[in-house]
């Protein structure tokens, strides 16, 4: 058997390649370190940061598209928006939509730190509940929230995705998971699977999963 399929299970990706990629790309600003080290100390799941391979994927599409409106569903403590809001037009926005009162502070703290405060738009409370009060189209969503609830959000956010637009979806392959039916009894794992099984069959988008960290969906409306 090849070296390929020797990989332990639920690995997604070959720790050598992951370090080889991170020592290959733009290192982590002092600041976002700072802000790691306040999520370690202020929460019990920290591995809930992007990390540094994918934020700087974050923001590298940001720059590319140079969009002026930006959606994201799970801000947690800032990390995410933070790299995707550095892209954003001079006069762009980016909404962020979270749950969890509770860490709040720290991600409107690095906000502040970084200047894009002003860019920044914070929301508290259910998505599926703050979706339908945001008005206009974004260019760009990310969804990295609650893994059951996938399809009901990007089913939600689709209308308000511009024509040739993206959403990007984090976690698809959720530790190799969504690859066993022996998983699927798990809600997340079960919640993931449906939502890539639907991406797959969706007419209306043009999409590629990237092994990226923990697998990331990239979808164009068509």
């Amino acid at each position: 058997m090849s070296e390929l399929f020797e990989r332990p299970q639920y690995q997604t990706t070959a720790p050598e390649y992951e370090r080889y990629a991170i020592e290959h790309t733009s290192p982590e600003p002092e600041l976002m370190h700072r802000l790691i080290r306040d999520t370690n100390l202020a929460v019990t799941t920290p591995g809930m940061l992007s990390g540094l391979l994918q934020g700087r994927l974050l923001q590298m599409i940001s720059f590319m598209l140079k969009p002026e409106h930006i959606l994201e569903i799970g801000t947690f403590t800032g990390y995410s928006a933070i790299y995707l809001a550095s892209g954003l037009t001079e006069n762009g926005k980016l909404h962020t939509i979270d749950n969890n009162p509770e860490v709040a502070h720290i991600a409107q703290k690095y906000f502040a730190e970084t200047g894009l405060q002003q860019k920044i738009i914070t929301h508290q409370g259910n998505a599926l509940d703050v979706l339908p009060t945001l008005n206009g189209i974004f260019d760009l969503v990310f969804i990295d929230a609650d893994k059951e609830n996938y399809l009901n959000y990007y089913e939600a956010v689709m209308p308000k995705v511009r024509q040739g637009g993206f959403i990007l979806v984090d976690n698809v392959l959720w530790y190799g998971k969504v690859m066993s039916p022996d998983a699927l009894s798990d809600k997340e794992t079960r919640g993931i699977a449906e939502f890539n099984q639907h991406i797959r069959n969706d007419h209306r988008i043009d999409h590629v999963l990237l092994p990226v960290r923990d697998g990331v969906m990239v979808v164009r409306k068509r």
